[in-house]
């Protein structure tokens, strides 16, 4: 079976967030001081599993774990190598997840293990005192470290860069040969405007496609075929080994091509990042419904998926979107 939305997009990706929590404050993801919600409002691992099951079953191949900061969920491992044994005996081909980094040298070993071959890590500088600054509890050494970790038990690395006028924007030729001599691909993302977090979107924002421009004239830049299901257009250069990818929900989106939905740590299945159109699915599963009624819900959900998604940034405007980043994973 293939899930397919009104607009004929095929759906095979399923993004699920296994927490709100996260051990990083990133300023443009949430506020330094949170209010996380009460443990019992959030899926139980089982109810994850329940509705991953489902998903699959309905025809989706890969599922990607988000938090907040998914590692820092209690026995999420076992959660993945519940998932693991699922891989070819079912729909289900790739077990993901994107993580801050912070406890990667602890897990790597057991995320690999668990079937998980590939993984996006959130860095947004190199600099030790900005990346103070952006993460407010952060050690950048601890996250090398866990890079080079999970190097180590061949996890293939991406690095998501999120682009922020004056405060990186003098980084990414660095960050990119810096990543090309670690031998992992690097995506720049633009900041989207989701929620308040103490910091006006309007003066974060850095357009991509004017960064593009001024870092081809240093690599000259060769499009690339590489297609990771997500939302990235990749280049490499002849001065490179390694990808560059670019994702821009704002100058340039790619909803044309959507393939995926994403699901809240409490159940509530959001049908896109830029809407806040959602169907809930924590009382389905907590009135112990049928799994038949789970997937017409799921089906009725693709039903309404929006066209596109309505990010928009300007001066003194509070975001449309009125969740923080930490509820869906981005």
């Amino acid at each position: 079976m293939q899930l397919t939305d009104q607009y004929n997009r095929k759906v095979n990706y399923l993004r699920i967030s296994v927490t709100d929590r996260c051990d990083l404050r990133c300023v443009y993801c949430m506020k330094e001081k949170m209010t996380f919600l009460p443990k019992k409002e959030i899926l139980t691992l089982e109810e994850i599993e329940r509705l991953c099951d489902n998903f699959i079953e309905l025809g989706v191949k890969k599922i990607r774990l988000t938090g907040g900061e998914p590692l820092v969920r209690r026995d999420v491992i076992k959660l993945i190598n519940k998932l693991n044994s699922k891989k070819n005996k079912t729909n289900l081909k790739e077990i993901t997840l994107t993580t801050n980094g912070t406890l990667l040298e602890k897990y790597a070993r057991d995320l690999k293990k668990g079937g998980v071959n590939r993984i996006n890590v959130s860095l947004d500088t190199i600099n030790h005192k900005k990346y103070k600054e952006i993460t407010k509890f952060g050690n950048l050494d601890k996250v090398i470290l866990g890079i080079k970790e999970a190097k180590k038990n061949n996890i293939a690395i991406k690095i998501n860069t999120v682009v922020l006028k004056n405060f990186n924007e003098d980084e990414l030729v660095e960050l990119i040969y810096w990543t090309n001599k670690l031998d992992i691909d690097i995506t720049f993302i633009e900041v989207m405007p989701m929620a308040d977090t103490d910091t006006d979107r309007f003066f974060q924002f850095s357009p991509l496609n004017k960064i593009y421009d001024k870092l081809d004239i240093n690599f000259n830049f060769i499009k690339t075929n590489k297609n990771t299901g997500g939302p990235a257009t990749y280049y490499t250069s002849q001065k490179l080994s390694n990808k560059v990818g670019f994702i821009t929900p704002l100058t340039n989106n790619f909803c044309a091509n959507c393939n995926r939905v994403r699901i809240s740590s409490t159940g509530k299945l959001y049908m896109c990042l830029g809407q806040n159109d959602y169907v809930d699915f924590r009382e389905i599963l907590r009135k112990d419904y049928s799994d038949d009624y789970i997937k017409e819900k799921i089906m009725y959900a693709l039903k309404i998926k929006p066209q596109k998604h309505d990010f928009l940034i300007e001066e003194n405007t509070k975001p449309y979107i009125t969740r923080h980043m930490n509820v869906t994973g981005g």
